[in-house]
């Protein structure tokens, strides 16, 4: 049985557990959440490794500083375009079903504002002061740059490095190894992670806030239609049932554990055997994706911005609404590798148009429910993405080869 089929009946099975224990959350919390918690730290055991070597060993066979340079261009601007796609559809379809309208909430809770880190801090941190402290917190944009920087290196020093090269080549075969193993109690994580929100929330979670929940899921759907199935088809060779079959099993995970960082390693073991993109490649693009790509966020942010003013029966102008997109697509980068960046971002939003604060307050009960869809869409964005920059990178190459083969002629 294929390992995505297994996640599956594992994330079902869960589910109607869930529902059977009703009424018994404590116990789906206290003696079935363990094990879904163990996997999750299995998980994040050999993501700062897994990353670490396999960026290394393909930012020294590139070898091409201009490369990379290239590859990162691409990535940023594919992660920052798609994302302000994914604020629209949200904006848009929050206006058409207006999911706000005619709801009558209590507000008892209050959510004290946080502030995102200035962009020009974020930039000068992700630059490591002791790449040894970066490792230990999981900082993972200052382990990618120190990565890059370690890789290059090896390349640079050329002979006298291939030792250091050959031992984060067999350490990530390693990494790929232990990875495989940890993949195969995914579908019991699963389970066990997915038992006590079903169990404590139950159907009636969905009930009161139903229509932003549709709204937002429906949303999720269209970005992922209309925007990774014009990057698969126009720009690679893959087939889409090819794209989600593939990246399935990571999707699955993401969807239980509603984190981007979590899911990494399966986003990397997905990409490179069932999409056959490079591994040079899926080891610089997806780290940074499941920090800085935030499509699923982007939706959230433009989805709860029209759902609080609905709520408060206040409109939004034109303009206000441009400032959400323009908001809500910086702070995705701004906010990068913040604990609760998706709250920072709202905070940033509602504040940008002058929104009351405590509507965030109106959608915390289904925070989750709605975590699991903009997380699942989050590792699709970097799949595609990684999918995207490996056939363009794959076309330069051939166009370079050629016009070499033609000048030498």
């Amino acid at each position: 049985m294929r390992l995505a089929t297994k996640i599956l009946i594992g994330l079902v099975a869960g589910i109607i557990v869930g529902l059977l224990m009703q009424g018994m959350q404590d116990f789906a919390v206290n003696y079935i959440r363990p094990f879904g918690d163990m996997f999750i730290r299995l998980i994040m055991m050999i993501i700062v490794p897994l990353v670490l070597s396999t960026l290394v060993v393909g930012a020294a066979t590139t070898g091409d500083v201009r490369k990379l340079g290239r590859m990162g261009g691409k990535t940023v601007a594919f992660y920052l375009a798609t994302t302000a796609f994914a604020v629209s559809i949200g904006i848009l379809l929050a206006n058409i079903f207006r999911p706000g309208r005619g709801l009558d909430l209590p507000v008892d809770a209050q959510y004290a504002g946080r502030e995102a880190p200035p962009l020009i801090d974020v930039i000068i941190n992700v630059i490591p002061r002791n790449p040894i402290q970066a490792m230990s917190d999981g900082a993972m944009l200052q382990i990618i740059v120190f990565a890059l920087f370690l890789g290059v290196a090896i390349s640079l020093v050329g002979k006298k490095a291939e030792p250091v090269k050959n031992f984060f080549d067999g350490f990530a075969e390693v990494m790929y190894k232990i990875t495989g193993i940890v993949m195969q109690v995914a579908p019991y994580g699963v389970f066990a992670l997915i038992v006590p929100v079903v169990a404590t929330n139950g159907p009636a979670v969905l009930l009161p806030l139903g229509k932003v929940i549709g709204v937002m899921y429906l949303a999720v759907i269209i970005h992922a239609l209309i925007v990774y199935t014009l990057v698969i088809k126009g720009f690679t060779k893959i087939t889409l049932p090819e794209f989600y079959k593939g990246i399935l099993p990571a999707q699955l995970i993401a969807f239980s554990t509603c984190s981007s960082g979590a899911t990494l390693p399966a986003t990397i073991k997905c990409t490179q055997e069932n999409l056959g993109v490079s591994r040079g490649t899926a080891s610089f693009v997806l780290p940074l994706g499941a920090t800085i790509n935030m499509d699923g966020s982007a939706i959230y942010q433009g989805v709860a911005a029209l759902f609080v003013a609905q709520v408060y029966a206040l409109d939004l102008t034109l303009g206000q609404q441009l400032t959400v997109v323009l908001t809500g697509t910086l702070a995705s980068i701004g906010a990068a590798g913040v604990p609760g960046a998706g709250l920072i971002i709202l905070t940033m939003v509602l504040t940008s148009v002058g929104l009351p604060m405590e509507g965030i307050a109106l959608i915390a009960g289904i925070d989750r429910i709605l975590d699991m869809a903009r997380t699942t869409l989050n590792i699709t964005g970097d799949a595609a993405a990684a999918a995207f920059v490996d056939s363009t990178e794959q076309k330069h190459d051939l166009a370079a080869s050629a016009k070499a083969d033609a000048s030498s002629a």
